[in-house]
């Protein structure tokens, strides 16, 4: 077995994966009626992910403008630093419940990518013996 399934069947033994792959984790949560903090922060989260890459380009284009290489060494690692703390501020505003429902669902998608079929059955009987068959 390669390691990459090797891992994934480690994984797929412990309860927080075991748990989301036989609950059939998904995203229902995201469809219920928001509060305004709860929003807010999927907005933020979401911002987070469009708002890095364009900063790293202005921190570049701006790094190669004044020809200070040294504005691109400390400017990208800021730029970074910035979209994680909005990322966190999006989390801790949408609470812990989002952060688990997304953590199951991406667990569980995840090991079935690698494991196939093979993720449920590990997933129902987690003793080590249950072994992935080779195709």
């Amino acid at each position: 077995m390669n390691p990459v399934k090797r891992a994934a069947a480690y994984f797929a033994r412990k309860e927080f994966c075991r748990n989301a792959i036989n609950e059939n984790a998904g995203l229902d949560l995201l469809k219920e009626k928001h509060t305004v903090s709860v929003t807010v922060g999927i907005v933020l989260i979401v911002l987070s992910y469009i708002m890095v890459m364009p900063l790293f380009f202005i921190v570049g284009f701006i790094a190669a403008k004044l020809r200070k290489p040294v504005v691109g060494v400390i400017g990208v690692p800021l730029a970074y630093g910035f979209s994680w703390l909005v990322t966190m501020l999006g989390l801790y505003l949408t609470g812990p419940e989002y952060a688990k429902v997304l953590g199951q669902w991406l667990a569980r998608v995840v090991l079935e990518k690698i494991l196939g079929d093979e993720a449920k059955k590990i997933a129902s009987s987690p003793d080590r013996n249950t072994e992935i068959q080779e195709h």
